[in-house]
């Protein structure tokens, strides 16, 4: 189905099954219908490490299509209620497997022409590809190769407003650290751990949106480390990035 050179076959071995998806070139374009690779040479593929869809896989027999449950550009559903709530009467079937350990999408690398890109940042940390594949090129012609890449996408109904030192009047506060609990008021990490925040964040998000506020108001995340993934979903999630 994808053609893996040294390199994915090194990623693959690495992190697999878990929160890394590969995008390679097409083996055989008969092998995957067009609708699935948006009519593109190359096709995106995981191995998910959750024992419910691992049997799934299993008891299919074959790789299965498997586009996430949010409807597009809404804020990811990290929870079975959430899922059905955007879902709704379009989903045939449902499985309930708890809560997004990660709470992020996976990491999404592009092995094609040239260096290995980063496509979306992840649970998969960008210094653990490197170590591996070499320096992570940027994005650039491959953008449109990988979901969750829009420059509005992941976003609420109420605007965002990112880097914020407190809330104003209206506004819900997603914090990040020690902060004064009370009425729209959703903490990502009291501890300020990066790893609670990702968990947190759609889930929180997601709560916020639901108190119909003026806007929601974030505090400031650190940018190394899995904060490289929060705040690019935050940043589409305002709009400020693509």
């Amino acid at each position: 189905m994808a053609r893996f050179d040294d390199r994915a076959q090194a990623l693959a071995k690495a992190f697999w099954p878990g929160p890394l998806t590969i995008v390679a070139p097409l083996a055989d374009p008969a092998a995957v219908c067009d609708l699935a690779r948006a009519g593109l040479e190359s096709v995106a593929v995981r191995a998910p490490a959750h024992p419910l869809a691992r049997a799934v896989l299993a008891r299919f027999g074959g790789p299965l299509v498997m586009p996430s449950a949010n409807r597009s550009g809404r804020p990811s559903p990290t929870t079975f209620a959430a899922a059905v709530e955007e879902t709704g009467a379009f989903a045939g079937a449902a499985l309930d497997g708890g809560r997004c350990a990660q709470g992020l999408e996976s990491t999404v690398v592009a092995l094609l022409d040239g260096p290995a890109r980063l496509l979306r940042p992840g649970p998969v940390l960008r210094q653990a590809i490197e170590a591996l594949v070499g320096p992570l090129a940027e994005a650039g012609p491959h953008l449109g190769r990988s979901p969750g890449t829009m420059a509005r996408h992941y976003a609420p109904c109420a605007p965002m407003r990112l880097e914020a030192s407190a809330p104003r009047p209206g506004e819900a506060w997603l914090a990040f650290g020690p902060a004064e609990p009370g009425p729209g008021v959703f903490n990502l990490s009291s501890a300020r751990d990066l790893t609670e925040a990702a968990a947190n964040l759609f889930a929180m998000l997601r709560a916020a949106d639901a108190l119909a506020p003026s806007a929601i108001a974030v505090a400031p995340i650190p940018a190394g480390g899995l904060g490289e993934a929060i705040n690019d979903r935050l940043g589409r999630a305002a709009g400020r990035i693509g």
